[in-house]
């Protein structure tokens, strides 16, 4: 059996469908969608209708929202003229009914997706650097521990001092200099982290080489000789 107290909470309830004689049911209901989309961060796929001062703009449960021209793009825009008509994503990132405020941004969706798929480029090509291998690089920072080098794809790799130079050297700047190219040997990858040696690879350049030159030379007949063999064919009167 409902009581007074549940009828007039019906009554309160049918309101906020009924409009608050201000806004009507549409608008409240369109704006309370709105807030969501804020309050989750929903991607909002619309349509450029309008062009206006530093902006353009898109509905959004058909009410008008407003985007900046600097957040239309990564890029700067010089013409919004040729967005007009554009299905582009936005998400929320201003919105005040009482003011009928309403600021959509697509930058940052754009933002975020240039970042994965940078990271996902980077995973892939550190997949494909196998341990032993030999790589190229560039030095793009000293540090008192060693170096990093820029190995491209935004994948970097370490060289500890220990493993720069053959000789004993104190700080990595008395063999290396910020620019330099260099080719070392990959000596660890793992958990995303690429270990580097100069050092190893020179010492196996050094090996290789002795190895070559030593083939290189021409097979001479025995030194050992036996005084027998030199005296043979002597004739002594």
């Amino acid at each position: 059996m409902e009581t007074m107290n549940d009828l007039g909470q019906e009554l309160e309830n049918s309101y906020a469908y009924m409009g608050n004689g201000e806004y009507d049911t549409d608008t409240l209901l369109a704006w309370e969608k709105i807030y969501q989309y804020k309050e989750t961060g929903e991607i909002l796929p619309v349509t450029v209708s309008g062009i206006v001062n530093k902006g353009v703009i898109a509905l959004v449960e058909g009410v008008r929202g407003f985007i900046p021209v600097s957040r239309l793009d990564l890029n700067h825009v010089e013409d919004t003229n040729v967005w007009l008509g554009r299905d582009i994503r936005v998400r929320v990132n201003e919105a005040d009914m009482e003011k009928g405020k309403l600021v959509l941004s697509a930058r940052e969706i754009l933002r975020e997706e240039s970042a994965a798929a940078k990271k996902a480029q980077r995973e892939m090509a550190i997949s494909k650097i196998e341990t032993g291998s030999v790589v190229e690089g560039t030095v793009e920072s000293i540090q008192s521990y060693g170096a990093f080098i820029d190995l491209g794809n935004d994948v970097s790799g370490l060289v500890h001092i220990s493993q720069i130079s053959e000789r004993r050297i104190s700080s990595p700047k008395e063999a290396l200099e910020v620019g330099q190219k260099v080719r070392a040997k990959v000596i660890k990858n793992q958990d995303g982290k690429i270990s580097l040696s100069i050092k190893e690879l020179l010492e196996e350049e050094r090996v290789k080489e002795e190895e070559e030159i030593k083939k290189n030379i021409p097979q001479t007949e025995s030194i050992g000789t036996s005084l027998g063999s030199l005296l043979s064919g002597l004739k002594l009167d």
